[in-house]
């Protein structure tokens, strides 16, 4: 077996491979004994298909930048043709026929794909700990969360099974489980990867997909690989000038950095220790020679965590009403009750409802832009604690069946507008909110955003820092990061602890 193995990000393992040093079937073999002998204790992996991997390395893998690397897809918006996908449910389990967009075109890199990553129900929450597939743990602390939604991918990464895995966005789901699990995580800008063929924007465009990984110039070549325009999308995102792999590899220029510390979610407290880092991050980036200066967003807290609940419950009834229309009941029976009443509460809100979220986002991303008119980009937390042990973010039982009761009610009472203005909703999605407090704003401006591995508490356990970009310019933060990684400023993953 090739016993190097984890010594080598993705860009390097295809460097062996195209050189003839290792073959796309070692690597696989190296990769399937680190699954067998890690996941056991991570549950990161919910579905295997090793030996279609195998049949796939040798019969020769596509001769792209990734050639022969293998690589995991999260079980959430990644339909990789002839395998199950769940979305974290109970109640789904649908044979994909076809390949999605943005999976078409991860495959044309060489990757060789041999399983699903563990996710919550559709998403929904910010842990992996479905009922569906049980939870995944953190591969720093048993016990402990990875974050979610991409919970599954990131413990992968971080534990040394593969150097990068499929990851998706949609309040913080890359970034989030990025900065838990001591890995680096970039949420490209809002039409940059494609989200189709399916949908041509999840969640009004909240979502995006892309990998997690270990090391920048990974991610930035896999966005190189898999951005541009498709068939259908609603808008076509202007290319870099250059690669996104070149950017990686220069120094940024001198820039000007907002230092934001205020959450966008009432009553969150920031970790002490989480605090630290922020400021010893700002230290070193000034440094470097960047000016970073104390500025908050001018956005309304109160408002911004309605409008991007309506948003999601209202795409979660969405999300339900079209499984159980193309597939049948049977596939909706087993729903997890937040999932249920998040529908339930989609379904009481109206059109205009919606509207007003949306009219919302805007001022968000008005604001925001206003902001990034004077600054190059915004520094924050990713996460305002480290990570939490399991049990803590999914609903408790007295939550659940306040939820449940809401549940009898929409039955027969329309009682969406009710529950928002009661504080019930408020009070229920907080412990959940308050830990997306800096993630939300990537996903509602749409702008690209990312978390990086440079802080440590003292339970051992990974802080992750967030820089948020103008528009379409991922290129700038690539290259802050990769100075950053260059400086020698990530921790070290799980597997080298």
């Amino acid at each position: 077996m090739f016993k190097e193995y984890t010594q080598y990000d993705a860009l390097g393992l295809a460097a062996l491979v195209n050189a003839g040093e290792v073959s796309a079937k070692e690597l696989l073999a190296a990769a399937v004994q680190q699954a067998n002998t890690l996941n056991p204790k991570l549950n990161a992996i919910i579905h295997r298909f090793d030996e279609r991997a195998y049949s796939a390395a040798q019969a020769g893998l596509p001769k792209g930048m990734f050639n022969g690397v293998p690589y995991l897809l999260k079980d959430l918006s990644f339909s990789f043709a002839g395998e199950p996908i769940t979305m974290g449910s109970r109640s789904v389990n649908i044979i994909s026929e076809n390949d999605s967009e943005i999976v078409k075109r991860m495959k044309a890199t060489g990757v060789n794909t041999f399983g699903k990553t563990n996710t919550p129900e559709f998403g929904l929450i910010i842990t992996t700990e479905p009922k569906a597939h049980g939870v995944t743990h953190n591969p720093f602390k048993k016990g402990y969360s990875s974050g979610g939604s991409s919970g599954g991918s990131a413990a992968a990464v971080s534990a040394g099974i593969v150097p990068m895995a499929g990851a998706g966005d949609g309040g913080g789901s890359i970034r989030f489980p990025a900065a838990w699990c001591g890995a680096f995580g970039l949420k490209p800008s809002r039409g940059r990867n494609p989200v189709g063929p399916k949908f041509g924007e999840g969640w009004e465009g909240a979502v995006a997909d892309h990998v997690i990984t270990r090391s920048v110039r990974d991610s930035a070549a896999m966005l190189d690989a898999t951005s541009g325009a498709e068939i259908g999308a609603p808008f076509i995102v202007t290319p870099p000038d250059g690669t996104f792999l070149q950017a990686a590899m220069r120094a940024p220029r001198q820039l000007t950095i907002a230092l934001h510390q205020q959450p966008l979610i009432a009553n969150t407290v920031v970790d002490k220790e989480v605090l630290a880092v922020l400021m010893q991050t700002a230290k070193q980036l000034e440094a470097m020679g960047h000016r970073v200066i104390p500025a908050e967003p001018n956005i309304n807290i109160e408002q911004f965590w309605h409008d991007f609940m309506v948003v999601v419950c209202t795409h979660t009834a969405f999300t339900i009403d079209d499984i159980e229309r193309d597939f049948g009941l049977e596939h909706i029976k087993n729903l997890e009750l937040q999932t249920y009443n998040m529908a339930l509460l989609g379904r009481s809100l109206s059109a205009v409802d919606l509207a007003h979220a949306k009219h919302g986002w805007h001022h968000s991303q008005y604001q925001t832009g206003l902001m990034l008119e004077t600054y190059d980009m915004i520094l924050c937390p990713t996460v305002p604690t480290p990570a939490v042990k399991h049990g803590v973010l999914p609903p408790s039982r007295m939550d659940e069946m306040l939820m449940q009761g809401a549940g009898w009610l929409n039955k027969g009472i329309n009682v969406g507008k009710h529950a928002f203005r009661s504080g019930m909703i408020e009070k229920l999605s907080q412990p959940v909110l308050g830990k997306m407090a800096f993630t939300l704003l990537g996903n509602v401006t749409g702008l690209p955003a990312m978390s990086l591995p440079v802080g440590m508490s003292k339970k051992g356990l990974p802080i992750g820092m967030q820089l948020i970009g103008r528009m379409n310019d991922e290129a700038t933060l690539l290259s802050v990061a990769g100075e950053i990684e260059r400086a020698g400023w990530f921790t070290k993953p799980a597997f080298e602890k």
